[in-house]
């Protein structure tokens, strides 16, 4: 006989971002109730389609807020981060990593809701290089001191249908008929944005990851230069790809943080001076019971509209 497994309420903090939206679809698809508390419900009516989700407007940095989201809940999943920090806040890596962990931590004490997975990011450290991996880093650690039911998920970069990494390859490609690339030789293991929604899933709802780090990574490791000669290839783009020296790559990055949407960033530059890559016997997919999605597909799928749009144009000129 099958096993029916309990049908959770879960809170899901960070549901309208990339990450979220496969996390939230797949909760719903395995039969369990989601909310998702967002600044502007009207920006994410799109979600609402999914009929066990709740879409909550509210102050993600209020305690009462999140306490009274917490109240129906069984569990939540805090998937909050941000790549770059904005201009107007200097402190806003240290704001969405730490503070608002923090804030969800004593929500969760609050209410006694137990269980809590964090998505963090792979070499996430107090001694790490970059902000961004130090705050990650310290918000684990009021993870794992908080006295809940904690999992902690650690990925290396996701990749997948609207994320940053292959949408970002391909509008340098479509640009720049030469790319200038910071940290050409920095080491990635790219997983899969669905690894990453099933495996928060299935630790959510077992007892055996609780008070254990995840480290996940894709199958293949890949250099930065790889990742983009890759991208060129399925873009069908000729493109001459240029490793930057240390100084270039560092007043590159200087500049490309003052472009609109900051493409990269001195941080971004700081955190890839690590390997984004699983330690070797770190608990990881396979120990989840997943085996991890291959990248290079999924470059080529997500980069095919990309040829077939510029042979019409051609082919119209």
């Amino acid at each position: 006989m099958r096993k029916t497994l309990p049908r959770l309420s879960v809170f899901v903090m960070g549901g309208t971002g990339f990450i979220g939206k496969h996390l939230t679809a797949r909760l719903v698809r395995a039969g369990h109730d989601v909310t998702v508390l967002t600044r502007s419900r009207a920006t994410h009516r799109d979600m609402l389609v999914l009929p066990t989700l709740r879409l909550i407007e509210g102050d993600p940095y209020d305690v009462a807020t999140l306490s009274r989201v917490l109240s129906a809940c069984d569990a939540v999943v805090n998937l909050v981060g941000i790549a770059n920090e904005s201009r107007r806040g200097r402190n806003s890596f240290h704001r969405a990593h730490v503070e608002l962990t923090q804030q969800l931590v004593t929500a969760c004490r609050n209410t006694d809701t137990g269980r809590l997975v964090q998505l963090s990011a792979l070499k996430a450290g107090p001694d790490a290089p970059s902000k961004f991996l130090r705050t990650k880093g310290e918000a684990d650690e009021i993870v794992r001191n908080s006295g809940l039911d904690w999992t902690v998920l650690q990925p290396s970069v996701v990749f997948g249908p609207q994320d940053k990494l292959i949408n970002q390859l391909a509008s340098l490609l479509l640009k720049l008929p030469v790319i200038p690339l910071p940290r050409a030789n920095a080491r990635l293991a790219p997983v899969f944005v669905g690894d990453v929604a099933e495996a928060a899933l299935r630790v959510m709802r077992g007892r055996s990851s609780i008070g254990k780090t995840f480290e996940l990574c894709g199958p293949r490791v890949f250099s930065m230069r790889e990742i983009m000669l890759l991208a060129a290839q399925a873009a069908g783009r000729r493109r001459l790809i240029v490793p930057l020296a240390s100084s270039s790559s560092m007043v590159m990055s200087r500049l490309l943080e003052r472009f609109p949407g900051k493409p990269f960033s001195v941080d971004n530059y700081k955190t890839l001076s690590v390997h984004s890559i699983c330690a070797s016997g770190a608990p990881g997919l396979r120990d989840i019971g997943i085996e991890p999605s291959a990248f290079e597909p999924a470059v080529r799928r997500q980069l095919k509209h990309l040829r077939s749009r510029h042979s019409r144009r051609d082919n119209s000129a």
